[in-house]
């Protein structure tokens, strides 16, 4: 019959369990609530990564463990912004993750939203000066996400000495995130408030020019930090593995109960109901949280570089970071595998939740690792690309009120049905593509631009170590 449903019985019980418990809610205020921002380095990353391998193993997954991952780490010192001209008057800022100790004086910039264009046309005016640009990541005629770390790479290109980034969001403070490369940022950023970012831009549109003091103590050292892993092993081709993950670290001025723990508990949500009331499956279904993805894919870079050996037989890795979050539509992003279309359209009919699908990549969640590695990946996100921007994400806002069970639901009950159709199905119609093929599928019109920029902020980096 058509749009018949052979795993109907087990749908009922996985979301009949799903929509009558509050299992992932608990779990995400124990995250939250319990455990802090989670932020690499600190007291409350450890004990959530104690937590989530205990809650796996209480699920009744296998294997579980924690991976440790060395990297170079960010510890927060103070921070001191002051306007010396035309006016003299210290405002509030904060550090972004991995900005060296600074002791800077200078003139600002206004960039306006950063589009990449106006960076070309402007990088005469901004060498020696300090880049000021908003969190918007849709500049005027951009047809792409611009992210905060291409707005970072684009002002040391042009010689910039500083970076000031200010929240585009009326109200909500400062926004946070990552800059920098392997632990190393070669110019100091800091972020202001949207309120901060317009008294400067009065200033100058006023005065002509504004000059600032810079001063921090923040300090980079080596750490670890853990990826969680717990499987659910394959009865047949265990040696075949589904993949479903999600950070777990949030930023360290905020609970990150969106962006990702969200996504987190969503991904334990699918565990617990797979391990409860899934056939035998012939694959692996692998849960992975993963650390550190906030300051650089630190976690999911070590994995796919830990299990190399393993590549080739991972059916696909679903990507669940801020999968629950109210803002986030629960479609399925393929990474540019349009042979899978089709089969996740046949499931939403089959399942009676129809969910839309998309095809691109990015290279600022846990998939770019696996992608680049070739492995056939997608996440949990709209299908059409979002410009409007991250909301309470990345700020100090961003608690456990902003989100809805139902949202949690939704996003655990379609994860636990896609893994087990993913596990299940005999004709997989996708392999791992070689180097040269994920190489070709960026040479496009729509990935060049941004993949010439980190090529270009790669090479920066490596001159200015190789000067040091």
């Amino acid at each position: 019959m058509s749009g018949s449903n052979p795993f109907l019985e087990v749908d009922q019980q996985m979301v009949g369990d799903c929509y009558t418990s509050r299992e992932a809610m608990e779990n995400l205020i124990t995250l939250c609530d319990g455990f802090g921002s989670r932020f690499g380095g600190t007291e409350g990353e450890r004990r959530a990564a104690e937590y989530l391998k205990a809650t796996m193993e209480a699920y009744g997954l296998k294997n579980v463990h924690l991976e440790p991952v060395e990297y170079v780490g960010w510890i927060r010192g103070e921070v001191s912004l002051e306007i010396i001209s035309p006016i003299e008057k210290t405002i509030p800022c904060i550090s972004l993750p991995h900005s060296p100790a600074a002791d800077l004086e200078g003139t600002t910039i206004d960039m306006g939203d950063g589009a990449p264009e106006d960076f070309e046309r402007r990088a005469d005016e901004i060498r020696g000066k300090i880049v000021m640009t908003t969190s918007v990541v849709s500049p005027k005629g951009s047809k792409r996400w611009i992210h905060r770390g291409e707005k970072y790479g684009r002002s040391l290109l042009a010689g910039a000495t500083g970076f000031i980034f200010v929240n585009h969001y009326p109200g909500y403070g400062p926004a946070t995130g990552g800059i920098g490369h392997d632990g190393e940022a070669l110019v100091p950023g800091i972020s202001v408030s949207h309120e901060t970012g317009a008294l400067i831009q009065r200033l100058a549109e006023r005065h002509g020019e504004v000059k600032i003091r810079l001063t921090s103590t923040d300090e980079c050292r080596p750490m670890t930090s853990w990826n969680v892993v717990g499987d659910l092993p394959g009865s047949q081709e265990p040696q075949e593995i589904v993949m479903l993950g999600s950070h777990y670290d949030g930023h360290d001025i905020s609970q990150g109960a969106e962006d990702p723990a969200s996504g987190v508990v969503a991904v334990l949500e699918a565990a617990r109901l797979l391990g409860r009331y899934a056939p035998p499956l012939p694959c692996t279904v692998r849960f992975v949280m993963w650390g550190i993805e906030e300051i650089g894919l630190l976690g999911s870079e070590a994995y796919v570089e830990d299990h190399a050996g393993e590549l080739d037989h991972v059916r696909f890795y679903l990507n669940m970071d801020s999968a629950g979050a109210k803002s986030n539509a629960r479609d399925i992003v393929l990474n540019e595998w349009p042979p899978l279309q089709p089969l996740m359209t046949q499931w939403g009919r089959e399942m009676a939740h129809e969910f839309a699908v998309g095809q691109r990549t990015s290279a600022y969640s846990d998939h770019f690792p696996f992608f680049m590695a070739g492995v056939p990946t997608g996440g949990m996100q709209a299908a059409e690309p979002s410009l409007a921007g991250r909301g309470y994400g990345h700020t100090q806002y961003d608690t456990v009120d902003k989100v809805d069970l139902a949202c949690l639901r939704e996003a655990s009950a379609l994860a636990a049905r896609l893994a087990l159709r993913i596990a299940s199905e005999e004709n997989w119609p996708v392999a791992r593509r070689d180097e040269s093929a994920v190489l070709s599928l960026l040479d496009t019109p729509d990935y060049q631009e941004e993949r010439e920029l980190r090529t270009r902020v790669d090479a920066l980096y490596c001159e200015a170590r190789a000067g040091k």
